[in-house]
């Protein structure tokens, strides 16, 4: 979802709810004998008891994925430095080839995730990508198949392996989303909560504004929040310094 999507959802949300708060109000006043008095407050709870567990699991689902996206990044950088690393029990004649391959693969992976941040299509990067990996493999395999090199075949493949398994977890990650029913019905509690409240309210005769806003803002700031944190290349909560540990990896592996 888009950053500007998901505010103006969000607007939507705070606009329904301050609408529904006196809309509830104006009912209750209306249909003062068919409230239900204590009756009413019961039902009124365990709504907004739903809510609240809604909004906490939806907050605890999506901060799991972002440190799930976080972890996944670390794991890359550290799979593809692996690999890197290995490269050196190679034949000398074959490490520049296959080393500027890893330079190039992971400019490519770095273009996939600014593709991604910039909301362009990343589809070009991610092929070039899967094509360098598949470079690359071919490259090593031949490599340790070498005489006096075969050793590095227990070295350096399942290195290069790992590597290009976490490409398929982080595509994964990046398309794992809060359910869109769980979301539809976030959105659909919110609402109802605040026509309860607004219901509530017309039992003392008095509106409450400030209280009802403060109600309809905090929800509304909660249920953005849940959103930007799981849809982190897009929003105020970003993943760009866990990035930056594949920029600085990618430096590192500048010829001397």
């Amino acid at each position: 979802m888009a950053f500007l999507g998901g505010v103006f959802l969000c607007l939507l949300l705070f606009a329904g709810m301050l609408l529904l708060l006196e809309a509830g109000f104006r009912l209750g006043v209306r249909f003062e004998k068919a409230r239900g008095g204590e009756a009413a407050s019961i039902f009124d709870s365990a709504v907004f008891a739903l809510l609240g567990l809604l909004l906490g699991f939806a907050f605890a689902g999506a901060a799991d994925r972002l440190d799930k996206r976080r972890d996944l990044i670390v794991a890359e950088a550290n799979n593809v430095s692996t690999a890197y690393l290995r490269l050196d029990t190679l034949a000398p004649e074959d490490q520049p080839a296959i080393k500027e391959l890893f330079r190039q693969y992971l400019e490519a992976r770095i273009r996939v995730y600014r593709a991604i941040d910039a909301e362009s299509d990343p589809a070009t990067a991610f092929a070039e990508a899967e094509r360098l990996q598949a470079e690359i493999w071919i490259a090593a395999v031949a490599a340790v198949d070498r005489p006096q090199r075969q050793y590095a075949a227990e070295i350096v493949l399942p290195a290069i392996n790992d590597m290009i398994d976490v490409t398929t977890e982080r595509k994964v990650a990046l398309t794992t989303h809060i359910p869109q029913l769980v979301l539809v019905l976030l959105f659909g509690v919110s609402l109802f909560s605040a026509l309860l409240a607004g219901a509530g309210m017309s039992r003392h005769g008095l509106r409450h504004i400030i209280h009802g806003s403060i109600f309809a803002a905090a929800v509304t700031l909660t249920v953005y929040t849940i959103l930007d944190l799981d849809n982190p290349r897009g929003g105020l909560i970003r993943l760009d310094a866990a990035d930056r540990v594949l920029e600085e990896l990618r430096r590192s592996m500048e010829p001397a």
